[in-house]
């Protein structure tokens, strides 16, 4: 079943829990890639560098099938899959959720750290602001010059984003479609053709 939307973070977002001394620091970020990933735990990791831990969890893609948690020397389950668990509770995706842990002479025992990263991250998703974002895909028109007046009808009416444009003797038109578009952009498209116009859609959506 195709997704045509799905729902993240606009902005980066903070939380906090204490408990028993230990404090727990929740960052939340929206992210596109396992790069991204990476680069937000490392700077973390640089700023807070005397906490106990760094916890996290993260899911990309519209289809939510990418995704982990960590602990980080906790003990297993007690603390990524908590984190994970709140993204999940929100239906969120391209999401990272990071708590920081400093250690606060008490032991909160699994059941206890299973609160408190619960908390820390339902904080920090809690002050964030969600979004919903348009799963797209490229599309690729050909054309005659003559046509271009009706290909940028086309990309006004479906509010194509354009990545490329090349007009010459036979021009090409590179753009990004929402998904929820294209068959009715199909449609238009072969309604064009049939009308005589010169014009060629690959299609690798």
């Amino acid at each position: 079943m195709a997704v045509f939307s799905y729902n993240t973070l606009k902005f980066n977002a903070e939380g906090v829990y204490k408990e028993k001394g230990s404090r727990f620091l929740a960052f939340a970020f929206p992210v596109e890639s396992e790069i991204e990933i990476k680069e937000s735990i490392g700077a973390l990791k640089k700023e807070y560098f005397d906490a106990r831990h760094h916890c996290y969890a993260w899911m990309l893609g519209a289809d939510k099938k990418q995704f982990r948690a960590f602990d980080d020397g906790e003990p297993n389950h007690s603390s990524g899959d908590p984190i994970l668990g709140q993204i999940r509770s929100r239906n969120l995706t391209n999401v990272l959720v990071v708590v920081v842990r400093y250690f606060g002479g008490v032991k909160l025992g699994v059941g206890g750290l299973i609160t408190a990263y619960k908390s820390a991250a339902e904080n920090a998703l809690a002050n964030a602001v969600i979004v919903e974002r348009e799963v797209n895909g490229p599309i690729r028109i050909l054309f005659n010059y003559e046509a271009t007046s009706e290909v940028m009808r086309l990309v006004k009416e479906f509010d194509l984003t354009i990545l490329y444009q090349d007009f010459n003797e036979r021009c090409v038109l590179e753009a990004e479609l929402a998904l929820r578009r294209k068959g009715k952009f199909m449609e238009k498209v072969k309604l064009m053709i049939a009308k005589g116009l010169s014009l060629q859609l690959d299609d690798p959506m």
